[in-house]
């Protein structure tokens, strides 16, 4: 099936499914430099991907059972990317010197667990878009 007559709810859908797969090859990157020296670090490692491939389906077909799974799994997206905030911030401060600038520009990266909450924010609001 081609674009035509996707609805523009459908193709943001799509694209926040992408958007997860791109986030998933980036925290995995980040996380793999560090060794998973946390459980919590395979969090979005295997989240990510989850959300990204269920988006893209659903956007392919739209089914009930998959937007109920969707509307749970964005739910706990926007609980792990606080608790991921929550960890990024706790990492920066176990650095030599706590909280500096400076650990802050080299340590785990704030934004990036916040960015997954985000998109499932958007990705819910893109769900229930037009009910």
């Amino acid at each position: 099936m081609g674009w035509n007559g996707w609805s523009l709810e459908r193709v943001f859908i799509f694209a926040l499914g992408l958007l997860f797969l791109v986030v998933f090859v980036q925290v995995t990157l980040f996380h793999y430099r560090q060794n998973f020296r946390h459980w919590s670090m395979w969090i979005p490692v295997i989240a990510t991907p989850v959300f990204g491939l269920s988006m893209v389906f659903y956007a392919y077909y739209n089914v009930a059972w998959l937007l109920g799974a969707l509307t749970v799994l964005l739910s706990v997206g926007i609980a792990a990317g606080v608790y991921g905030s929550y960890m990024h911030i706790h990492g920066v401060g176990e650095r030599v010197g706590g909280y500096e600038m400076r650990n802050f520009m080299i340590g785990p990266p704030l934004t990036l667990p916040a960015l997954i909450s985000a998109i499932s924010v958007l990705g819910l609001f893109a769900l229930y878009w037009g009910r």
